[in-house]
């Protein structure tokens, strides 16, 4: 039986419902920038069209696939640090975290020939986790500036008491890399009960039977988990040395 091709129309009109179900919630309850739901599936839209038509030749070429790889994590590394507070330093500790994170996990992986080294795992790996990483970071330096600035005159207590910087946030940064890293948390422990990952569902529209597409599921979420808690560590204990109560809005 032939199955029917999904219809780039009725995509279209369908996504521009939801944009315009978001929109309408935002702006009915005065949400702030009701419109960004909206920008943010513009955006995307033309990212993934833009991704769609250089697709076929970076998958073929190892080097292309570099390329792609480097861009996304640059870009990553930017939209994370301006989530947190834009800062060249910021940016610096941000992307060394990444940058740890990633490569550590994707070289377990690769490593380990639990994948094959290919250019079409390694661009769906990395960017995967890459994207995850993004998040992560995101969170734990939103959480922990937050954190640091809320309870800005316990932390001032600690220094009175002589505590150095990094000793009088040690607790917030903790707690930052737990709450950065629950979202992750509960999507592995619920992967296959509540959660069906696009990984999952991707490689088996991409021919793997259920049981590698499950395989290469459960070594994402493994990566994902590895690199984000790399990432929030470095990042938190790079960031909670602060002698000043941080700026944050």
């Amino acid at each position: 039986m032939v199955q029917p091709e999904p219809s780039l129309l009725a995509a279209v009109v369908c996504v521009l419902i939801l944009a315009a179900v978001a929109v309408t919630v935002l702006a009915a309850t005065r949400v702030r920038t009701p419109w960004v739901a909206a920008a943010a599936v513009l955006r995307g839209g033309v990212q993934l069209a833009a991704l769609s038509l250089i697709l076929s030749g970076v998958i073929t070429s190892p080097v292309w696939t570099a390329v792609g790889i480097a861009i996304m994590f640059v870009a990553a590394a930017i939209t994370s640090t301006r989530r947190i507070g834009w800062s060249g330093v910021l940016f610096a500790r941000v992307a060394a975290a990444m940058a740890v994170g990633v490569a550590t996990s994707v070289l377990v992986v690769f490593a380990s020939g639990a994948v094959p080294l290919t250019p079409r795992y390694a661009l769906a790996l990395c960017g995967i986790v890459i994207g995850n990483a993004m998040t992560i970071t995101s969170l734990t330096g939103g959480i922990l500036l937050r954190s640091i600035a809320d309870r800005w005159s316990e932390v001032e207590g600690w220094l009175a008491l002589g505590a150095r910087p990094g000793e009088a946030t040690l607790p917030l940064a903790r707690d930052a890399v737990f709450r950065a890293l629950t979202p992750s948390i509960d999507q592995t422990k619920t992967t296959g009960l509540v959660v069906l990952p696009g990984a999952f569902v991707g490689a088996i529209f991409g021919g793997l039977s259920p049981l590698e597409a499950g395989t290469f599921q459960l070594i994402v979420l493994a990566a994902i988990l590895a690199s984000g808690t790399l990432e929030s560590v470095i990042l938190a204990w790079g960031v909670r040395r602060l002698s000043a109560r941080p700026d944050v809005t």
